[in-house]
């Protein structure tokens, strides 16, 4: 039986942490300075909580913005809850850091891809994305590209 080191697993774990401490000090401190996160995540996780019609609207992913507006940040030890604005009207959303696909703080130019099975099983048609790019990925359902250039200073 030949054992080996998972170091994918360990580098998603250790990356799951970073995520969980910048929110807990976000949560704590509040966003320091021009930092802001988009927030990539699975929602079909069976743990991801969030409105019957923002899952209707993103029924695989959603990217979430945390900037100007954010209200009860709650961080945990396996996801962390924040309600949000869409469109005036305040929703709760629950993320484990399971689900989380993509964090980006364009600020500092940021970013952090999980990859996962699907993405290693893919038959490379497409080129390998971009971190950078991922924030754009909840507009895939409307077919609009967004693109963090503008972000950058």
């Amino acid at each position: 039986m030949t054992r080996s080191i998972d170091y994918g697993t360990l580098m998603h774990r250790a990356m799951r942490g970073l995520i969980q401490e910048v929110l807990s000090d976000v949560a704590a401190n509040g966003l320091p300075g021009a930092h802001h996160f988009f927030i990539t995540f699975d929602t079909t996780h069976p743990d991801a909580r969030l409105a019957d019609w923002l899952r209707e609207r993103y029924p695989a992913e959603m990217t979430v913005v945390m900037q100007h507006w954010f209200e009860a940040l709650e961080v945990g030890d396996d996801g962390f809850g924040v309600t949000l604005n869409f469109g005036e009207a305040p929703e709760r959303l629950y993320v484990p850091y399971e689900a989380i696909r993509t964090f980006v703080d364009p600020s500092v130019e940021f970013g952090l891809r999980f990859e996962t099975q699907e993405d290693e099983d893919e038959d490379g048609d497409e080129p390998p994305h971009d971190p950078d790019d991922a924030p754009g990925s909840a507009h895939a359902e409307t077919g609009e590209v967004v693109s963090l250039d503008k972000f950058r200073k």
